[in-house]
């Protein structure tokens, strides 16, 4: 039994074969013939390892950072790191942890087939460590066997199916049609991004960061290869330096003259990124076609939720800013902690580069390059307090030192273990049921249900009041379907 799960999370877990899958599917239900079927399958499965790879590239260059920041400025603490946590959770719930995740993909499947909410979400990784982080907490929380795997599965499927929805409107703004959605753990701060770039842009016209006016001498900055290097360069040398070669040549760079060996590390930070959008067009042009197939035949009108960096091809100069502004945030909270006297969680530059390179790309669709700037550093600030909150109910489990980083982690944890505080599995259950949906919830549910639609067949967002109509109508469709599926399953039980 143990084995068939392994073989199960291994696949369902692995963007790359679950997207293949999914891509076949759709070819198969087109009824395309055999050269089209395994050319897309093929090139599918080819376009996610390519950006698996970018993305090792990234988190290579990325890792002797991370270091080098710690060490030339004499700072100790808690660095959230999703896939550390999982690795040591699994031991103990990994069985459970399986089970949430299979049955919480199907539930996402039966709400994208029954209801308005048309997002399948198709980044494995993901799934597996919002279903072990759940399988952590309903298990301290008291639920064991069938509840457990019910509340876990139905938890997980709601997240599945919410968490892009959340995203659309800033979607659609940016790429200017609804084929794709974004499945990530990120998408409150995503969203946040989005808001706060709509609340500075002002009332002159928004400049993008792809439109930012270089002068004519320095016109080779509009290539994003060439300026994410450069500037990533500079910055690497600068903490190098700080460092200083005794702790770079004798713990990093195995005896590599420390001052190359930062220039290297920015010109393979600049390779990975350029990897990883390479990836991108590859996959969007063969999943788009072929998810078809699953939108017309199987779920009408579905979407495919992948990862976050199908975004990075709309705006790379917006990428590089929210990263910064994302690390920067992280540095003022980690001040912050430090003056406070509290748990300080230093800034991980690998969530801070995905999530705030996304939260930068919204920001600047919404408002520009400020919208681009202060939009990640608000996604800086919130993936690193929000992790605080989590640390005391995994550190039941021994789990100290570690927590989760990105913030719908948060949003989904600091709710499930806030209700078990207040009374453990069954306040978990009859918090749900006091939350259930009454007449006057249903009156606003039918009216966020008539501006979504709306808002869907014009399929853009023609002004700041209809961007927020569209994120209250996400928050009360969210609420009614949470509502619903967690008050049958209480019943059962």
């Amino acid at each position: 039994m143990n084995q068939v799960l392994n073989v199960l999370v291994n696949v369902l877990s692995e963007p790359s074969v679950l997207v293949a899958i999914i891509a076949l599917v759709g070819l198969l239900a087109q009824k395309k013939n055999l050269s089209d079927t395994l050319k897309g399958t093929t090139k599918t499965f080819v376009g996610f390892l390519v950006i698996t790879a970018g993305a090792g590239i990234l988190q290579q260059a990325l890792a002797p950072f991370g270091e080098m920041f710690k060490a030339a400025f004499n700072v100790n603490g808690v660095v959230p790191n999703n896939e550390a946590i999982v690795a040591i959770a699994l031991s103990k719930y990994g069985s459970s942890t399986a089970l949430i995740m299979f049955f919480g993909m199907i539930v996402n499947l039966l709400i994208a087939r029954f209801t308005r909410f048309k997002y399948i979400f198709l980044t494995g990784h993901i799934t597996l460590y919002m279903s072990c982080m759940i399988a952590i907490i309903l298990s301290v929380s008291g639920f064991t066997s069938f509840s457990l795997i019910l509340f876990g599965a139905l938890t997980v499927g709601i997240f599945m199916t919410l968490s892009p929805a959340l995203v659309q409107p800033f979607i659609r703004k940016l790429t200017g049609n609804d084929n794709v959605a974004l499945g990530h753990s990120g998408a409150v701060g995503f969203a946040v991004g989005g808001l706060v770039g709509m609340a500075v842009k002002g009332k002159k016209e928004i400049v993008s960061t792809e439109k930012i006016n270089f002068p004519k001498g320095l016109g080779f900055l509009r290539d994003s290869t060439v300026s994410i290097a450069l500037t990533m360069a500079i910055f690497y040398v600068i903490v190098a330096l700080f460092a200083g070669p005794g702790y770079v040549e004798g713990k990093l760079s195995d005896g590599k003259n420390y001052i190359l060996f930062a220039v290297l590390q920015a010109g393979m930070f600049s390779a990975g990124v350029f990897v990883i959008l390479a990836g991108v067009r590859l996959v969007l042009a063969e999943i788009v076609p072929a998810f078809k197939g699953i939108s017309s035949k199987i779920v009408p009108n579905s979407k495919p939720a992948l990862d976050v960096p199908i975004i990075y091809t709309y705006a790379p100069n917006a990428v590089l800013i929210g990263f910064f502004s994302s690390f920067l945030g992280g540095i003022v909270s980690m001040l912050i902690l430090v003056l406070s006297g509290g748990i300080i969680i230093l800034p991980g530059v690998v969530p801070h580069f995905f999530t705030g390179a996304a939260a930068g790309v919204f920001g600047n669709a919404m408002g520009g390059v400020r919208g681009a700037i202060l939009g990640s550093f608000v996604n800086g600030l919130l993936i690193s307090f929000m992790p605080i909150l989590l640390i005391p109910v995994l550190g039941d489990l021994g789990l100290s030192n570690a927590t989760f980083s990105d913030s719908d982690f948060g949003i989904v944890g600091l709710f499930l273990s806030g209700l078990a505080h207040f009374g453990g599995k069954t306040t978990i259950m009859y918090g749900w049921y006091w939350f259930s949906v009454t007449d006057n919830d249903l009156g606003q549910y039918t009216q966020a249900r008539k501006s979504c639609s709306a808002l869907q067949k014009s399929r853009e967002i023609k002004n700041d009041r209809q961007e927020l109509e569209v994120v209250s109508s996400i928050h009360l469709l969210s609420v009614h379907a949470i509502n619903k599926g967690i008050l049958t399953a209480s019943r059962i039980l």
